[in-house]
């Protein structure tokens, strides 16, 4: 079973910045496809940003150019960082990570944009 650990989530203000971090315990972190979802109020959880093994990433559309995922595998993490937050941006982030038939999911973090 692996673990996803989600932190750096909270409030902020709008066009603040907020940077997400993801811990996995697993030895074998370097082969997950992870990915970073958000769950707004009242809505279906949604797919904001993947990255692959080998660094290659995917964003949605909306969140093309504010949004950046990386990992480092020697740390087992993968990071979101959100530029000039906006209240939509407000909701439950999750962490996924997926190796073959398996995937895993975090607790979730808050993040509220208000000001």
């Amino acid at each position: 079973q692996v673990q996803l650990v989600e932190s750096g989530g909270g409030l902020v203000q709008p066009g603040g910045s907020v940077r997400l971090s993801c811990l996995a315990s697993t030895t074998i972190f370097d082969y997950y496809y992870m990915s970073w979802y958000r769950q707004a109020p009242g809505k279906q959880r949604e797919l904001v940003a993947s990255i692959s093994s080998g660094g290659g990433t995917n964003y949605q559309d909306s969140a093309e150019g504010r949004f950046t995922i990386s990992r480092n595998n020697a740390k087992n993490t993968v990071d979101l960082q959100i530029d000039s937050l906006v209240p939509e941006d407000t909701g439950t982030y999750y962490c996924n990570g997926r190796f073959g038939s398996f995937s895993y999911w975090g607790q979730g973090t808050q993040v509220t944009v208000s000001s």
